[in-house]
């Protein structure tokens, strides 16, 4: 089987959606997804014994030099596109595929040079490509597997199917092209001529040179077209006419498939952030080398002595083994009140592993292992530790002693990845495969009942790896320098935040229902006035339908092409808003924010627990820059400068048994961090004046009096300000503040010139990333950008803004994390009941007992602006209210 790479490629990426398919660090990924996925399922129909796949190197050919119009009005290839047939080179090299790229000659002359040499050696020969001039190849024993949706459906172009479609011969197929002309390929065709005639004129004549030999005898005007421009038809002859003798540095014999490097494989798809396991699985099924992969022996120190216990046996157990470290794996559900752990598996460093059923445990087995959880001296290693004690909660245990979790470990030392689950990690840094829960993991080996006990296998052998992985992390935790911020920072944030996710928030159901019916009568008086506007009902939510009103009925200003039309998204018609007095743009915009906030409020709603409260769940390893966020519900999502954020935001209320909450923020903590990074005398100076940061920054950069900065200056200065700290160009300003970019230009200009410390911190910090690889924090947070040295200039320049606000936003994310910790820290030792119930951005919201809002404000206060010293001290606001909207401040 042969492949066309580049030509596939462009299939898919034109197939998936690009913002579908986007890494963290703005990497498109849908070319590279469209592809790997075409070929797991094309060797896996096909099964072919020898593969590789052709590449163009570049449009410089020996075609473009015979003519030099050849492929010259294809359009400049997306940015979007580049760099990703480099990134499916090395998926390929993983899969260790033979790939060839030769200057001067295109993908279609290596295929036919290779597919000629099977063909004279006996293969049946298999060509999957986009490109129709293939059919010139096919014959009994070469069949060309054509595109015809996609990269999901090949047509099967054999000699009896070439004739079906063309009413041709496969040898004659170039004859065809050549008079037919080929606009893709800017190969100019014969007026007045198309398939059909060309067709007739070859089956008339027989080939192409006797065609041109008796051009005479052609009839009528299509004759002369043909006779005016039989020079240029020639030329389309030899130009399609595909090379089958091209120079290659290996011979069919070598393109035997052989098995894949697989943790190569998991490391790219890790990389990518391609984290469908669909096709990691499809990938890996077509390995050559699966067989051997399963049948291959244990790795040395690597065999498990795994006991199934019984009642009874547990405490025993621990008593032998519990000293030492142990890697714990569990199964189990979560749900408040009714959560429930099914199994869980301990492993040791010596070989021996246990697995139990928690519902088997006796009263001595229980408070055996409850007391060996709750030991600090005994040491754990878990991955996702967090969801483990929440769970585990359920059953009255408390865990502590844990000294590692390799999902934590895995995001301190590569934090820009996506996916941090066991078995991809598993595979990247120990080279084994793990099989989920419920099925024996072939590569390690048992006693002989393991036919019988597959599941609990399965669980041990996560446990050791979770335990394997843990010394891994240790060792890679102190070549990154995180060490200490696991230990210091993670792990304690993790073993709080298990505890703010069990307490939630109480959640007034009356009100968000109420609010939940307004954006809903809001939404429909929406579409009322929308099809009053226009004359005529249509649907709101479908692109299609807008596009034929806004553009075709209505005429209005054309917007962004896509391939789909002018969009219609919220800054198109915000920007239609701006260009016409017709009110349907401002009402679509209103339909839409309504719409929003209805299923904003509807998802809280239905998160409402039974014991009437909401409670999230916290993520440490989402954010690359260390921040963390929220899901089910996402708490961030909710908007706070509007009055509608606001009044949803009433919904969470002080619960039964507390007096008030309260909220307690940093005041422009990101500023503060790049006036301490930067260590600008005159930033520093704005901040400790105690006068309106953005009053008087806008005075010195406007050479105005403080009084004279109206609130036009203000905007401008603190959409700078923040702008800078989050890495923003004069043209992302520009956009920001609906300014020309010369103008936006002109004025980072005179903030630099009036802040030059932060201009050489910016500037340094760029280039200090790009020597070493990484940013850091103030706290040794590191994150990795190996963009910053690409070729690619799209992908340079992400990274570049990523470096200019990695730092920034990470040490205000440790900040935040310290301030967390050290607050609950001290409400404990001061034998308070209050509690902290959520942290949102760079607030944190707590539940305050009745008779405590005081000395809980107090300590609050001292522990925030004391968690880390800056040059530019921390500034807390804090607030009390029956809910978080009345709490704010």
């Amino acid at each position: 089987m042969l492949m066309d790479g580049h030509s596939l490629a462009y299939r898919a990426f034109f197939a998936l959606p690009a913002e579908n398919f986007t890494t963290a660090s703005g990497q498109p990924t849908n070319a590279i997804y469209g592809f790997a996925s075409m070929l797991a399922n094309t060797l896996r129909d096909e099964s072919p014994t020898h593969f590789a796949v052709a590449f163009d190197v570049s449009r410089k050919t020996w075609r473009s030099e015979e003519f030099t119009e050849y492929k010259a009005n294809r359009s400049k290839t997306p940015d979007e596109f580049k760099g990703q047939v480099e990134l499916i080179g090395e998926l390929l090299d993983a899969m260790h595929t033979p790939r060839f790229a030769v200057d001067g000659f295109e993908a279609d002359d290596i295929i036919a040079t290779l597919a000629t040499q099977a063909e004279a050696a006996g293969f049946e020969v298999l060509i999957v490509t986009g490109d129709r001039d293939s059919f010139q190849l096919v014959t009994e024993n070469v069949t060309v597997l054509y595109p015809t949706k996609g990269v999901s459906e090949l047509t099967r172009f054999t000699p009896e199917k070439v004739e079906e479609k063309y009413g041709l011969t496969p040898s004659q197929y170039p004859d065809f092209a050549a008079l037919r002309g080929d606009p893709s390929d800017n190969l100019p065709g014969i007026p007045g001529v198309g398939e059909k005639t060309a067709a007739k004129w070859i089956n008339q004549f027989g080939s192409f040179a006797e065609l041109v030999e008796r051009a005479e005898e052609v009839k009528g005007k299509a004759g002369q077209n043909f006779r005016d421009h039989i020079e240029a038809v020639k030329l389309n002859r030899r130009l399609t006419e595909m090379v089958r003798d091209v120079e290659l540095p290996k011979t069919v014999a070598d393109l035997e498939r052989t098995a894949y490097d697989r943790t190569a494989i998991a490391m790219i798809l890790d990389t990518l952030e391609i984290r469908n396991p669909s096709l990691r699985e499809r990938l890996f099924a077509v390995d050559p080398g699966a067989a051997e992969a399963e049948e291959a022996p244990a790795e040395p120190g690597v065999e498990l002595d795994g006991t199934v216990l019984a009642t009874g046996e547990v405490a025993p157990w621990l008593a032998e083994h519990g000293t030492a470290a142990l890697g714990l794996a569990s199964v189990d559900t979560w749900s408040l009140g009714t959560g429930s752990v099914t199994e869980v598996a301990l492993a040791a460093a010596d070989g021996e592993a246990a697995w139990f059923d928690p519902t088997t445990l006796d009263e001595t087995d229980e408070k055996a292992f409850a007391a060996w959880l709750a030991d600090a001296a005994k040491p754990k290693v878990l991955h996702n530790a967090k969801s483990v004690m929440r769970v585990f909660a359920e059953h009255g245990w408390s865990i502590d002693g844990i000294t590692m979790d390799t999902a934590l470990a895995a995001y301190l030392v590569k934090p820009g990845r996506r996916s941090f689950a066991l078995d991809a990690l598993s595979l990247e840094y120990l080279g084994r495969e793990l099989a989920p829960a419920g099925a024996a993991d072939g590569q390690l080996a048992f006693g002989a009942e393991e036919d019988e006990q597959a599941e609990a296998d399965a669980l041990m052998v996560q446990a050791r790896a979770i335990l394997d992985l843990g010394e891994a992390f240790g060792e890679k935790l102190k070549e990154v320098g995180a060490a200490d911020l696991l230990t210091d920072i993670e792990l304690p944030t993790s073993v709080l935040l298990a505890r703010l996710e069990r307490y939630g928030i109480a959640a007034d159901r009356a009100h968000l229902e109420a609010m939940e019916q307004m954006f809903a009568g809001a939404v429909q008086q929406a579409v009322k006035e929308a099809h009053a506007s226009v004359g005529h009902e249509f649907n709101l939510g479908s692109p299609k339908q807008l596009q034929e009103v806004f553009f075709g009925e209505l005429d209005l200003p054309k917007t962004k092409k896509t391939k789909t039309g002018y969009t219609t998204d919220a800054d198109a018609l915000a920007w239609l808003a701006t260009q016409t007095d017709h009110e349907l743009p401002v009402i679509m915009l209103r339909h839409r924010e309504q719409a929003k906030l209805r299923v904003t409020v509807e998802g809280l709603i239905k998160t409402i627990a039974a014991d009437g409260r909401i409670h999230t769940t916290f993520n440490q390893t989402v954010a690359a820059t260390g921040r963390l966020s929220s899901t089910d519900p996402n708490l961030q999502n909710i908007p706070v400068r509007t009055d509608e954020g606001r009044a949803i935001r009433r919904g969470f209320v002080v619960g039964e048994g507390f007096e008030t909450l309260m909220t307690a923020d940093y005041s422009q903590i990101e500023l503060r961090v790049m006036a301490h990074l930067s260590e600008d005398e005159g930033l520093i100076e704005a901040f400790t004046s105690g006068e309106d940061l953005h009053t008087t920054v806008g005075a010195q950069v406007f050479g105005v009096e403080r009084d004279q900065v109206d609130a036009e200056m203000r905007r401008k200065i603190k959409a700078m300000s923040y702008g800078l700290a989050y890495g923003l160009s004069a043209f992302g300003l520009s956009q920001q503040l609906n300014i020309e970019a010369g103008e936006a230009r002109a004025l980072m200009d005179t903030y630099f010139e009036r802040f030059g410390g932060v201009r050489d911190y910016l500037r340094r910090v760029v280039d200090e990333a790009r020597a070493t690889g990484y940013t850091e924090t103030v706290l040794g947070r590191r994150r990795y950008l190996p963009d910053l040295n690409s070729d690619n200039r799209q992908r340079r320049e992400m990274a570049e803004r990523m470096a200019l606000n990695a730092p920034i936003q990470g040490t205000a994310a440790d900040i935040v994390k310290i301030a967390m910790l050290n607050v609950d820290k001290a409400l404990t030792e001061a034998g308070l009941s209050s509690r902290m119930l959520l942290q949102v951005h760079d607030e944190i919201v707590l539940e305050i007992a009745p008779g405590e809002a005081a000395v809980a404000e107090e300590l609050v206060r001292r522990e925030m602006a004391g968690a880390v010293a800056l040059r530019a001290p921390l500034d807390v606001s804090v607030g009390l209210g029956h809910d978080w909207e009345s709490a704010a401040h």
